[in-house]
């Protein structure tokens, strides 16, 4: 891929995702559109950009940005977030709140979410409770693996044994044995699609928790802005943000406390 055709890449996915590829990416590029390319029975990648923007649908958008979005997760990955926020909800329990709504903002595969339902399904264990998540992702693909909730066998081993027991069952598929995320567990997650560089976002708050871990990285300065300023707004005061071991909101808005790294609380 040539460097003026790359560029246009850039420019269509930074405006249209807010995805910052950075120079020198041909490659991953190349590589990654290659397989639409054949699917189009395409040689040349800018006539392939070309067919992406003429496509009145959008369908052919969305290909791309399925194919640049990077999903990297595993259940329970910077496990303390989950301690924490099983130590949170008992502390809004024992103070009597009994509804909850919480959004995880990069869903991928799955595996964040259902580790974030795992924590609320026994954290409220004996309680009446009226609570939702919300999981969203920009790539329609890891929607639907998300939304089947079937797992090679490596897939669920940072699960725990007892977890594993407890959360999902044992199911038959063409690549083997798998496991399938229980129903009850899936009832309290929602999917769907959200295009984070697309502020302000249509969603009905206030909400308790944010999952925004891990993907802050992708986004330049101005829609890092964006994407923390519509947190706060849809968090209730004393609700909780948590982004990635590696990221901060340093820079990025004052209004915040800080609860420990990478755990922050509006006021």
């Amino acid at each position: 891929m040539d460097a003026a055709t790359f560029g246009l890449f850039r420019d269509l996915v930074y405006e249209r995702s807010g995805i910052a590829l950075a120079d020198g990416k041909e490659v991953l590029v190349e590589a990654r559109v290659a397989k639409r390319m054949r699917a189009l029975g395409l040689h040349d990648h800018r006539d392939y950009y070309e067919v992406v923007v003429a496509d009145p649908s959008g369908d052919e958008l969305v290909r791309l940005l399925d194919a640049i979005s990077t999903n990297v997760t595993a259940f329970y990955r910077e496990e303390d977030h989950f301690s924490f926020l099983s130590e949170q909800l008992a502390r809004w329990l024992a103070a009597g709140q009994r509804r909850f709504r919480l959004w995880c903002a990069a869903s991928s595969t799955g595996e964040e979410p259902y580790t974030i339902a795992i924590t609320l399904a026994e954290a409220f264990t004996g309680h009446a409770v009226d609570a939702r998540l919300l999981a969203t992702d920009i790539n329609t693909d890891v929607l639907r693996s998300a939304q089947r909730g079937v797992y090679a066998p490596d897939r669920v081993k940072p699960v725990p044994a007892e977890r594993r027991a407890r959360w999902f069952v044992r199911v038959e598929t063409p690549d083997g044995p798998c496991a399938a995320v229980r129903d009850e567990l899936k009832d309290l997650v929602l999917f769907r699609r959200l295009n984070l560089a697309h502020t302000p976002y249509g969603l009905k708050g206030p909400l308790d928790v944010v999952f925004c871990r891990n993907v802050m990285i992708y986004f330049d300065r101005d829609l890092r802005q964006r994407l923390v300023a519509e947190a706060f707004r849809l968090l209730r005061p004393g609700g909780i943000l948590m982004v990635g071991h590696a990221e901060s909101l340093t820079g990025l808005g004052d209004r915040w406390r800080m609860v420990r790294p990478s755990v922050y609380q509006k006021p």
